[in-house]
C-alpha cells in the first residue's frame, strides 16, 4: 500500500533583504528576520517583555544572534513568537545581510575600515555560532548556586555591619563615614548582583530570575527593574549606537562622545558645551553626579508615568527599611547626609567601572554590523584578578558578557580564550588593560573628542 501524501500547507511569502530594510520607520511596518524567517513586529512592540525600544532598534535587520543571545527559553519564546510570522526570506537571498561586510578594526580610521578591516561576515558569523554551540556543550551558560548565595550573603553581612558600625561605636565622624563606606559598598555589589538577575543568568527560568532580581534591585538598592530593563537591554542590543544605547544619551547635550560624532556636531556648529573642556568638566557632573543628583529622582519618575506599581511596592521597601534602621540613631537631617553620601561615593564607583569599557571605544550611529563586530568594536576587557573581578562585578569580562549576555558571571574567564582566539583569526582587535589604565583611558578620550569636535567647529 503506498504511503500517504502529507497534506501541504499554505504556500510561504517570500522577501528579500529590501524588502525587510525599508520596514525600519516608526511611521510605517516594522519587520525583522530571525533564522530567514520575516516577522512582522509593528504591534507587538508594545508588549514586548524586554521593551519595545530594544527589539524596535533591529526592526529592518536580521535579529538572529540578539535574539539566541537574550533569550535562555528560545522554545518557548518561538511559539509566542507564531503570530507574528508573516514569511521567510526567498531561497536566493543569502542567510546574511548583504550590507553586513565591513567592520571597524584597529583604530576605527577610515582606510581601515575600508581596506584591512573587511573580512568575511559569514565566516565570522558562522564560526561564533559554532562557538556558541561549544560554550553551551561546555555548560559555561550554566550557573553555580553557591557562588550568587555566597555573593548575596556578603552583601547582606555588610549591610549588618554599616548599621552595627553606628550602633556599637556611636554617630560621630569616624564611625559615621565608616557606615557610609560601607552603605556604598552594599549598593554597588547589589548593583552588580542585580545584573546577573536581570540578565537571567543565574536560574533556568526567567520567572525566578525575575522574582529575585525584583528583590536585589528594589528592596535592596530601591530602583525598579523595569527601568533597568527599559535602558540596560538597550544598550546590549545597539553598544555605543548613537540614539540607540541610551548610555550615551550625554551625547550631545553633556559630552562630545567618539571621533565620529565629535567631527559630526562640530561641522553642524553645535555647541550646547565647551566639550573642549569635557574632560575637565567629567569630574564634576559625571561620576558625582549621575546618582544622587539624577537617578535618584528619575527612578521615581519612570514609576510613576509608566504605571510600574510592582516596582514602586519593591522600592517603597528599600526607603522604609533604610529609614527605620538610620533615623533613630541619626535623626533625619543625619540619616538623609548618610543616604546622599553613600549614593555620591556609589555613583562615582559605577560610573567609572560602567564607562572604562565603552567610553573608550567606537562610538557610532548603528551601521548595521553582524553580531560580534557590533560588540568587539564598543567594549573591552581590564585585566583579571581577584580584586578587579569583584569591584567591577567581573564587568572587567566586558567582552565575554557583551557577547554572552545571558552567562554566569563566574564563566566569563573561562570563555575568554576561546572568545580571543576567534578574534584573532578574524583580524578582530580584542583588547584588554590594567584598571587604572581604562579609567585613564575615559578621560584621555574625552580629551580627544573634545579637540576634535572644537577643531571641527572652528574649521571646517
Amino acid at each position: 500500500m503506498a504511503p500517504e501524501t502529507p497534506a501541504q500547507g499554505p504556500t510561504p511569502r517570500y522577501f528579500t533583504w529590501d524588502e525587510v530594510a525599508q520596514r525600519s520607520g516608526r511611521e510605517k511596518e516594522r519587520w525583522l528576520v530571525i533564522d530567514r524567517k520575516v516577522y512582522n513586529i509593528s504591534e507587538f512592540v508594545r508588549r514586548h517583555p524586554g521593551g519595545s525600544r530594544v527589539i524596535s532598534h533591529y526592526a529592518g535587520q536580521d535579529a538572529t544572534d540578539p535574539f539566541v543571545a537574550f533569550h535562555i527559553n528560545k522554545g518557548l519564546v518561538r511559539k509566542y513568537m507564531n503570530s507574528l510570522l508573516i514569511g521567510e526570506l526567498s531561497p536566493e537571498q543569502p542567510s546574511f545581510e548583504p550590507t553586513k561586510n565591513v567592520r571597524p578594526c584597529g583604530d576605527g580610521g577610515a582606510a581601515g575600515r575600508r581596506q584591512a578591516s573587511i573580512c568575511s561576515q559569514k565566516e565570522l558569523t558562522h564560526e561564533f555560532r559554532e562557538l556558541r554551540a561549544t560554550v553551551e556543550r561546555m555548560g559555561l551558560m550554566k550557573a553555580n548556586p553557591v557562588f550568587f548565595l555566597l555573593y548575596l550573603l556578603h552583601i547582606l553581612l555588610l549591610d549588618v555591619a554599616a548599621w552595627l558600625t553606628l550602633w556599637f561605636f556611636g554617630t560621630s565622624w569616624v564611625p559615621f563615614l565608616l557606615c557610609s563606606v560601607l552603605l556604598s559598598i552594599v549598593q554597588a555589589q547589589a548593583g552588580w548582583l542585580q545584573h546577573d538577575f536581570g540578565h537571567l543568568s543565574v536560574f533556568g527560568t526567567s520567572k525566578w530570575n525575575h522574582l529575585v532580581h525584583h528583590f536585589v534591585i528594589g528592596h535592596l538598592k530601591g530602583a525598579p527593574a523595569s527601568w533597568w530593563n527599559h535602558m540596560h537591554f538597550q544598550h546590549h542590543a545597539k553598544p555605543n549606537c548613537f540614539r540607540k544605547d541610551p548610555d550615551i544619551n550625554m551625547h550631545p547635550f553633556f559630552f562630545a562622545l567618539g571621533k565620529v560624532l565629535s567631527v559630526e556636531l562640530g561641522k553642524q556648529k553645535k555647541k550646547y558645551m565647551p566639550y573642549n573642556y569635557q574632560h575637565k568638566y567629567f569630574f564634576l557632573i559625571g561620576p558625582p553626579a549621575l546618582l544622587p543628583v539624577y537617578f535618584q529622582w528619575y527612578i521615581f519618575y519612570f514609576v510613576i508615568k509608566r504605571k510600574k506599581w510592582v516596582d514602586l511596592a519593591w522600592m517603597i521597601t528599600f526607603y522604609v527599611r533604610i529609614f527605620l534602621t538610620y533615623v533613630p540613631l541619626l535623626g533625619l537631617k543625619g540619616f538623609l547626609g548618610l543616604f546622599f553620601m553613600a549614593r555620591f561615593l556609589e555613583s562615582n564607583w559605577f560610573v567609572w567601572v560602567t564607562q572604562m569599557n565603552h567610553i573608550p571605544m567606537h562610538i557610532d550611529h548603528d551601521r548595521n554590523m553582524d553580531w560580534v563586530s557590533t560588540q568587539l568594536q564598543a567594549t573591552c576587557n581590564v585585566h583579571k584578578s581577584a580584586f578587579n573581578d569583584w569591584f567591577s562585578g567581573h564587568l572587567n569580562f566586558q567582552i565575554e558578557h557583551h557577547l554572552f549576555p545571558t552567562m554566569p558571571r563566574h564563566n566569563y574567564h573561562k570563555v575568554a580564550p576561546l572568545v580571543q582566539s576567534l578574534c584573532a583569526k578574524h583580524g578582530i582587535k580584542y583588547q584588554s588593560k590594567p584598571l587604572f589604565s581604562a579609567f585613564a583611558d575615559i578621560v584621555h578620550s574625552l580629551k580627544e573628542s573634545g579637540q576634535l569636535w572644537l577643531d571641527a567647529y572652528l574649521h571646517q
